[in-house]
């Protein structure tokens, strides 16, 4: 089931519905492969001083009432969830007395019973909540629970990685980038075909040994080199000019760690330093 994406609702400022849209495809797919969950689905917290929570990404059945539903702050397990900055697990939605029961109108028509959910906190702010949920009550949910806050703490490293690579580049540096690369493109198709009209052979393999010069810079059709997730978070950031010690904090884990997945990716990039594995990172199209 293709994850379905609510887009009546006016665009409203935070972050971005179809950015954290994007990077949620992947763990709502798995979140219902890997738990058995009915139903798995996202809501992004919408700024101000009592952030609401917007229902707007969703894997699986769904019969439409909790689309485009926005949750007041502290009602409903969202709510708590987001008041408490903490996952939490309910095993029956609809009898459970640790809740406010506002949205048991949307919860019954859906026929959800029990429900995960898992906030979704980028630089100490919260900017959503991950939820998996059976239409059967359930009594034991540690190991979905588990799923869940695994896969929200992958979102948030995801748009953490992006966030500092977005302050690194403006738009203007997109664009002049983008028309470098198809001027280098139409530069190498031009010497090509120039190359193909040139009668004395001397001249003929000049051209085309300066066109083989620019296909050396062009990136690979394919990366040759494969990483984890959480290597490529590291190289993105690595790239990103990051030290390790702010490379830990932006991704939430220890600078030994880093450090041992940097060393990790110099050995896969076949590199020396740091500084060398970027550059064989660029290379290979592995980052920017």
């Amino acid at each position: 089931m293709d994850v379905t994406v609510d887009t009546d609702n006016p665009q409203k400022r935070g972050v971005p519905a179809d950015e954290l849209s994007r990077r949620l495809r992947g763990p709502l797919a798995r979140l219902r492969r890997h738990t058995g969950a009915s139903l798995a689905f996202a809501g992004r917290v919408l700024p101000g001083n009592a952030p609401r929570i917007e229902l707007f990404s969703f894997d699986g059945d769904l019969v439409g009432p909790l689309r485009g539903a926005n949750l007041d702050p502290g009602h409903g397990l969202g709510g708590r969830v987001v008041g408490r900055a903490r996952a939490e697990a309910i095993g029956d939605y609809v009898r459970s007395p640790l809740i406010t029961h506002t949205y048991d109108e949307i919860i019954r028509a859906e026929s959800l019973r029990a429900i995960v959910a898992a906030p979704i906190i980028v630089g100490r702010k919260q900017v959503g909540v991950l939820y998996a949920a059976r239409r059967t009550a359930q009594e034991q949910l540690g190991s979905s629970l588990d799923a869940v806050v695994d896969e929200a703490r992958a979102v948030e490293q995801q748009l953490a990685v992006a966030d500092v690579l977005s302050t690194l580049r403006t738009d203007d540096d997109e664009r002049d980038l983008s028309a470098w690369r198809t001027r280098v493109n139409d530069s190498y198709a031009q010497l090509r075909a120039l190359a193909d009209s040139v009668d004395d052979e001397s001249m003929r393999a000049r051209v085309l040994e300066i066109a083989a010069g620019l296909a050396l810079d062009a990136p690979e059709d394919e990366p040759t080199v494969r990483l984890t997730l959480r290597e490529q978070d590291v190289l993105a950031l690595l790239g990103a000019g990051l030290p390790n010690r702010a490379i830990a904090e932006h991704l939430g884990i220890g600078v030994y760690t880093v450090k041992d997945y940097v060393k990790a990716l110099m050995t896969k990039l076949d590199a020396t330093s740091r500084f060398e594995a970027v550059v064989n990172a660029r290379r290979t199209r592995l980052i920017p």
